[in-house]
Formats: structure tokens, C-alpha cells, sequence
């Protein structure tokens, strides 16, 4: 990080909002990583560490590292724990996984339209 302090920094999750833990640990990694505050290739702390610095149960720091990858933000590299990735990598993701959505909707006769209001319903759920 520029800070020069190791990820997460001063930042701590807010117990008090509606907003799960494990996600506003994901939206932090995120918002770092698209600032360029953790850079590519950058290791993440161990989740039993990192939970105990932020005051959170492993599993909520877990999850987030579980969504993390899925999205492609970032990669588990078994031992060498888990990195965040290139942003092209992740586009490259996303982009691999609009495909395939495009896909689908056009297999089964649904207009842009309709799989746009789809796409929106599904990233505004929770």
C-alpha cells in the first residue's frame, strides 16, 4: 500500500451498519485494489490473521476471500496464500462470465432489455 503500512492498514470493518462484515472486507479489497492502494501480486494476510486484527470470526474474513476469487479480484496460490490480481485479469473474468450470460439470454429468446433488467435485479440483491 502507498501508506507503506501492510493491508488493512487503520481500516476496520463497522460493526454497527446493516452492511455484512464479510462484505465491507470485500468492497475494501476492491476499492484498494481499483486505487492502486494494494498493488497486483500483493499477498493478503492469512485469514486467521487478518481476522484477528479486524475483530471478526475467520469464517467472515473466509467469505470474503471466497467472493474475492470468485470475482477474480483476487487468487489463492495454495501455500503462497492469496494475492490480489491484475485488473486485466479480472476484466478478463468478468468479461468471460458477461459472455456467457449474453449467451444464455439470447438461448432463450430474451431481449437486451430484459437481460439488462436481469443483470440489475442480480447485482442489486443481497
Amino acid at each position: 500500500m502507498s501508506t507503506g503500512q501492510p493491508f488493512p492498514g487503520q481500516w476496520k470493518p463497522n460493526h454497527g451498519s446493516s452492511v455484512a462484515l464479510y462484505e465491507q472486507l470485500r468492497l475494501h479489497v476492491i476499492e484498494q485494489a481499483d486505487q492502486g492502494k494494494i498493488a497486483p501480486g500483493t499477498r493478503l494476510p492469512a485469514v486467521r490473521n487478518l481476522a484477528e486484527v479486524l475483530g471478526v470470526a475467520p469464517h467472515t474474513v473466509a467469505r470474503a476471500y471466497k467472493e474475492l476469487e470468485a470475482a477474480g479480484v483476487v487468487a489463492t496460490k495454495g501455500r503462497n496464500g492469496t494475492v490480489v490480481c491484475a485488473r486485466d485479469e479480472r476484466w478478463g473474468a468478468l468479461s468471460a462470465a458477461a459472455a456467457e450470460f449474453a449467451a444464455a439470454a439470447k438461448s432463450q429468446g430474451a431481449t437486451f432489455a430484459e437481460a439488462v433488467h436481469l443483470l440489475a435485479a442480480a447485482y442489486d440483491a443481497e
